[in-house]
């Protein structure tokens, strides 16, 4: 290809053509045809770009592991420039730059930026716009992937959390169609046996005690199964049916109130009347449980719009931290509940609302609780303390974990870098955080040694705002 061949080829390009063809024939003689098959490297990871690399056929691209295989990131094809851009500050691209199909670049080096920038300076107003476009469609593009990766988690954490209230419902809905059954049944069985107003009140003892409270804590599967053997052989002593002893023995009724109505009722109405009151109480707990389970899925439901936010503006408005910090333990807690680990959050009182980007804020604290309770071992701890400092409140995110290597420290926030290991971290979450932090008028900063490691984010309250704005 002749030198007037290229010009006429660069006067077509989609990003270059419009330059005047002088220009364009100053890349024509400063710049070197590359050719690349379907799969060479272009630029490698960690490598600084040597020039700046004009796309006249095919496709290249850089594609990132974000933990779950490769990712393309951004892709240039025929019409497209990349590499070293003039002022642009990138150092080492954090992957490779392949070919994705046989394709044909321009490549004009670096050293020759200084003459180009003097003598080209419509192809050099161009680059810079270019730069300035990719860095911005980069920025989102990590935002959004860093985004999609916490809903992922966010996702399975909360379909943990929900799987078991709905099958507590799905489970105690299947019973309480038979259990309502045998209450009729008993209630038909104990109408025929006309029973006085003494021999009522002691079955209505009975049935009370459904809605007592039960003793404190847990009985364990031992203790309740030598509850329900001992009420089995109360029930066969007095030649009953033993068939009530299980829904018995998961009320609080006492060998009192047993004693009480084997006194004044009769042994044929005994049977129907214990079968009715064990009925009835069996009734009683699977609603219970069911009301239970269905508030928890409330307040889960509850806790995750209060993180994303769904049904609020993307405005800066005053935020209250407690709110979104226990929403943020909330969606995290079946995590941390896979660890055995404590997430403790302790507030000052009556701390003052900050002015920020609530669904923002709420994703820092997402990525820095999830990053401490990877960090730490099974039966850690984290703590999440937040306090008033003169005109800012500070969050403090702490955990018992082994800590940040010194040598690493000062790179933790640099995009792609990573101290996890390989396909379960992207090395973006603390890149993230540090812009969203810095978007809300924060700053974050961290210390760490063995056994702690803690990420201090200070935010200027709403009334220091106000006061701006009163002013």
């Amino acid at each position: 290809m002749t030198a007037g061949d290229l010009v006429d080829r660069l006067a077509t390009h989609k990003t270059l053509g419009t330059a005047a063809r002088h220009e364009l024939a100053w890349l024509a003689t400063h710049g070197s045809l590359r050719h690349l098959n379907s799969g060479d490297v272009l630029t490698a990871k960690g490598a600084s770009p040597d020039g700046l690399f004009i796309v006249l056929s095919g496709r290249i691209a850089i594609s990132v592991d974000r933990g779950a295989g490769l990712h393309k990131i951004m892709e240039w094809g025929e019409g497209d420039v990349t590499g070293m851009l003039p002022y642009s500050r990138l150092v080492a691209p954090p992957a490779d730059t392949v070919a994705q199909e046989p394709a044909t670049i321009l490549a004009v080096h670096r050293d020759d930026f200084h003459e180009m920038i003097r003598d080209c300076q419509e192809i050099t107003t161009i680059l810079v716009h270019t730069m300035v476009d990719r860095a911005r469609v980069f920025t989102s593009s990590a935002l959004h992937d860093e985004k999609m990766v916490s809903l992922g988690k966010l996702s399975a954490g909360l379909a943990h959390e929900l799987n078991n209230p709905a099958s507590a419902i799905e489970r105690s809905a299947a019973l309480l169609e038979d259990r309502l059954e045998d209450a009729e049944r008993a209630m038909r069985a104990l109408g025929s046996c006309q029973l006085t107003e003494a021999q009522l009140a002691a079955i209505d003892a009975v049935r009370e005690a459904c809605l007592a409270t039960r003793t404190p804590g847990v009985r364990s599967p031992i203790e309740q199964a030598e509850r329900e053997e001992t009420i089995a052989d109360w029930l066969s002593g007095h030649d009953l049916d033993t068939s009530s002893a299980e829904a018995l023995a998961e009320t609080a009724v006492t060998f009192e109130a047993l004693d009480l109505i084997a006194g004044v009722v009769e042994k044929q109405a005994l049977n129907a009347a214990l079968q009715s009151a064990a009925a009835g109480c069996s009734v009683r707990g699977l609603a219970s449980e069911i009301q239970d389970a269905a508030m928890r899925i409330s307040g889960l439901v509850m806790a995750i719009k209060g993180f994303t936010h769904m049904d609020r503006a993307s405005v800066a408005e005053p935020v209250d931290l407690i709110q979104g910090l226990d929403n943020t333990v909330a969606v995290l807690r079946s995590k941390a509940r896979g660890k055995s680990a404590a997430v403790v959050v302790e507030a000052e009182p009556d701390l003052p609302r900050v002015r920020g980007f609530v669904g923002e804020l709420n994703q820092i604290w997402a990525n820095l609780i999830d990053n401490a309770l990877d960090a730490i071992p099974d039966s850690g701890r984290v703590d999440v303390v937040a306090n008033r400092e003169g005109r800012q409140v500070v969050v403090r995110i702490v955990d018992n974990g082994p800590g940040i290597p010194e040598q690493v420290r000062e790179r933790i926030f640099d995009p792609f870098f990573t101290t996890k290991p390989l396909g379960h971290g992207t090395g973006l979450g603390l890149d993230i955080v540090r812009r969203l932090v810095r978007h809300n008028d924060g700053e974050i900063a961290v210390e760490s040694r063995p056994g702690r490691t803690e990420f201090r984010v200070a935010l200027p309250t709403a009334e220091v705002d106000d006061v701006g704005v009163k002013a």
